[in-house]
């Protein structure tokens, strides 16, 4: 920063009324004018003229406070007076998530507890805590509409569905099942928005209060951070394994399960899958709006402020560094919160569709122990990850340690402590009588999914952080120019797709042959039918550590965040240094996260398309067990799965660009006609680039979106009505079984390469800023930063969204099958 120029206050340009007032109308005329975000999006919230400073509002908040907590009391009460009627596994299960909801408050009365630092500090995290809200309340009634919808257009499809012959045996009829099914994924839309706004309101209090801990040590900051990541993760994992449970509980209170005369258990997982299809549908949109706006505003703030002006990062003359500040909450954070939230549904729900198709085959005599098994696994996932969480302590002051390698000390206790439990929970909950070995077998599925996942966090370290030759390779590359910087970033990315796909592979069929001779065998045919719920016990042991990982996920944003804060608020270098280093690691831990996310969306989708052939199978009466490529029409729709990752790829950077020129064209006018913002005798009005990216998010992210909800329905009509024409049987199903391979292949080489390329451009740019290459200002520099502008709607945008797209592909294949059916 520049010394001795004289310093406008921020609250100039922030908090200004006529700023706000416009970002508040924009939301209104997006919304359609229903004034709900201008009261939400108050420009006199500062300290001292808080809109719930007054007297009155405090004691209406705490009556609202207190009949929200007893109504949900009297409900968890019902619901656990269901659970010991249908299974005590349940009430275990409801208990644990309980417990693990109270841990989450403990670790946000903790971090809240925590100082927010100076006066100044305090004013910048207020404009971002604002405008993070007026986002999310008008994205979210957007979603909402979109939603509703859709549950319309569920409700009258399975108003006409035909029904499985047990569901007809139990007495289930069309419209109540349609009523179930829309009630289903209603709740999972609701809990999935739940998780992305618990992320993203434990990240907008716990930045300002990472920036005050960095005054005093790197290690009070990490820790601050770490335990605020913490409460988003295991809040969100709990709501997940929460909401499946009481799904599974009424359900199974309403048709009797276990009962004579009542539905089979091994039919009840079928009804869970509007569930995942809801959950899946609101991350999508999460993802698209979330990434679209903060990686906007980050390549609009970088290009003009970084390359053409030459001032820093997060500077108070950049007008678009708030609107910067603002997209890291609701894009990682938020977002990510609804994405892992769909991810682990999505998983669960698919283990437990296959897990009862097992246990039917083999007609065993109780499948409750198979079914449940899932839940069970994630309800240890919220324990074992609060250990790991709390045994990284802030006792040492030690300057010199590396935070990625104390962040990986509590992930290697969480994960030790999950092999153990892991174990235990195979043995109580798969153990077979005439096939005793048979959940030794299944434990080993599980270890290989755990070491598919530490395998997952080594190689995006590898690729993403500049301890290792990639990342430095193209940090030299940055020093004969912009163009051999871009190359450079391709090829890592391109290549950085090998060993995950290799260490997938691996997994799937290892997996599938430990379960496979576990001596499970079909009661009719004879032949092993362990193989699918192998491979399903190996993504729920990859996943059994997720709310650490999304740990170290919100971790990234909240320190960047505070780097941000301090920044704005011209605190001495030394701060900022200790937020730099924050930074980089969270640019790590979010790689890492994101290869581990798209690995276990591998899995998931896996899991998926086999519990689609199950679901077939169960409609039609018919066997549906492979797919024939060589038909025309199936590779058709594979070709057409391929097309949808790559043109849902494209309108997501698309919308990136187009928002960031909109962002640029408005920073260059600011600069143009008030120069006194670069010698700062004025503020910038920051709001103006809020109110312009929280727009064009908006708008950008319907179109990627209609298009993941609608393609996969157009293949499967399309190809129905070809197979009647043409005389070919299930021809619909086919088909929509090859978009789903040839989707899910492409949607994970995608992935990987979008996420590494644009991970590695960012820390190469951010190894030049520790001083190589002629450091910040240089030519390298410069050229860096035009990599790291490219890579950003790679690693912020699109690739976060396929992970939910190749999920969602699946998801709505399930929940819309009979639509493919003859």
């Amino acid at each position: 920063m520049d010394p001795g120029q004289p310093r406008a206050r921020l609250g100039t340009g922030v908090g200004s009324s006529s700023s706000h007032a416009s970002l508040a109308n924009m939301m209104d005329d997006v919304e359609g004018g229903d004034g709900y975000v201008a009261k939400r999006y108050n420009p006199n919230a500062r300290k001292g003229n808080h809109p719930h400073s007054s007297s009155s509002q405090l004691a209406r908040m705490v009556v609202d406070g207190k009949a929200l907590a007893l109504g949900a009391l009297v409900a968890f009460l019902v619901v656990m007076m269901l659970a010991v009627r249908s299974s005590y596994t349940v009430v275990l299960v409801l208990s644990a998530c309980v417990a693990s909801l109270a841990f989450a408050g403990y670790l946000a009365q903790w971090v809240l507890a925590k100082d927010e630092g100076s006066a100044d500090m305090t004013e910048v995290s207020d404009a971002i805590r604002e405008g993070a809200d007026g986002f999310f309340a008008v994205q979210y009634s957007l979603i909402a509409k979109l939603a509703a919808v859709l549950a319309v257009a569920i409700y009258v499809i399975y108003s006409v569905r035909a029904l499985t012959r047990e569901q007809e045996a139990a007495g289930l009829t069309r419209q109540t099942f349609a009523w179930l099914t829309t009630l289903s994924f209603v709740l999972g839309a609701v809990c999935s928005a739940a998780s992305g706004y618990v992320g993203m309101w434990v990240s907008v209090r716990a930045n300002v209060r990472v920036a005050g801990a960095a005054r005093r040590s790197a290690r009070e900051a990490l820790q601050i951070a770490l335990r605020a990541g913490g409460f988003a993760a295991i809040v969100v994992v709990s709501m997940t394994v929460l909401g499946v449970s009481v799904l599974f509980t009424v359900f199974s209170y309403i048709f009797d399960v276990g009962r004579p005369g009542g539905m089979s258990i091994t039919e009840l997982p079928l009804m869970l899958v509007g569930y995942g299809f809801g959950a899946s549908f609101v991350a999508l949109f999460a993802q698209l709006g979330g990434g679209i706006f903060t990686k906007a505003a980050d390549v609009g703030a970088d290009l003009v402020g970084k390359i053409e002006v030459g001032i820093p990062e997060d500077d108070p003359r950049n007008p678009a560094v708030i609107a910067d500040l603002v997209g890291d909450n609701v894009g990682d954070c938020s977002a990510r919160g609804a994405d892992l939230f769909e991810s682990i549904a999505a998983e669960v729900i698919s283990a437990m569709i296959l897990g009862g198709t097992m246990a039917k085959k083999a007609n065993l005599p109780d499948a409750t122990g198979f079914i449940m098994f899932p839940l069970v696994v994630h309800a240890l996932d919220c324990l074992v990850s609060a250990a790991g969480i709390m045994s990284i302590g802030g006792g040492t002051r030690n300057s010199k340690e590396d935070p990625y390698d104390v962040l990986k000390g509590g992930y290697k206790v969480a994960m030790g402590l999950s092999v153990i439990g892991f174990g235990v929970s195979t043995r109580v909950m798969l153990w077979v009588e005439n096939v005793p070995n048979a959940w030794l077998h299944f434990y080993g599925c599980g270890i290989i999914g755990m070491v598919c996942a530490y395998a997952f966090v080594f190689i995006a370290q590898y690729y993403t952080d500049y301890k290792y030759p990639p990342v430095r390779i193209i940090a030299e590359a940055s020093t004969t120019g912009h163009g051999t910087n871009i190359i450079a970033g391709v090829g890592v990315g391109m290549e950085s797709t090998a060993a995950p796909v290799l260490v997938i592979s691996t997994a799937i069929i290892s997996a599938f042959w430990v379960g496979q001779s576990a001596g499970l065998t079909d009661a009719t045919t004879g032949l092993p039918t362990g193989g699918l719920f192998g491979t399903a016990v190996a993504t729920m042991g990859m996943l059994s550590t997720a709310a650490y990982v999304l740990t170290m996920d919100v971790f990234g944003p909240i320190a960047d965040n505070a780097g941000g804060i301090v920044e704005m608020s011209d605190q001495p270098e030394s701060v900022r240094e200790i937020t730099d280093m924050l930074d980089s690691v969270g640019n790590t831990t979010k790689a890492t996260t994101k290869g581990y996310a798209i690995g276990s969306a591998a899995l998931a989708s896996f899991l998926l398309f086999s519990a689609y052939m199950d679901e077939v199978e169960s409609f039609t009466g018919k066997p549906f067990k492979v797919v024939d490529i060589a038909v025309p029409e199936v590779f058709v729709g594979g070709l057409l799965g391929s097309m949808i990752v790559y043109l849902f790829t494209a309108y997501a950077c698309t919308a990136v660009g187009r928002s960031a020129q909109e962002v640029v064209t408005e920073v260059r006018r600011q600069f143009k006609e008030r120069p006194g913002i670069m010698t700062r005798e004025e503020k910038p009005d920051y709001s103006r680039c809020v109110s312009i990216v929280a727009a064009s998010a908006l708008r950008e992210m319907i179109k990627p979106g209609v298009l993941a909800v609608s393609g996969p329905i157009a293949v499967g009509v399309l190809f129905r009505y070809v197979g009647m024409a043409t005389g070919q049987e299930l021809l619909g199903a086919k088909a929509v079984a090859g978009m789903l391979m040839f989707a899910t292949v492409a949607g994970v080489l995608m992935a990987l390469f979008l996420n590494t390329a644009g991970g590695a451009w960012d820390n190469a740019k951010k190894y030049i800023e520790t001083g190589h290459y002629g450091g910040k200002g240089s030519d390298a520099h410069k050229a860096a930063v035009t990599g790291d502008t490219v890579g950003d709607p790679f690693k912020d945008t699109a690739g976060p969204s396929i992970h939910v797209l190749i999920k969602m592909l699946a998801t709505i294949t399930l929940v819309m099958a009979p639509m493919f059916l003859d």
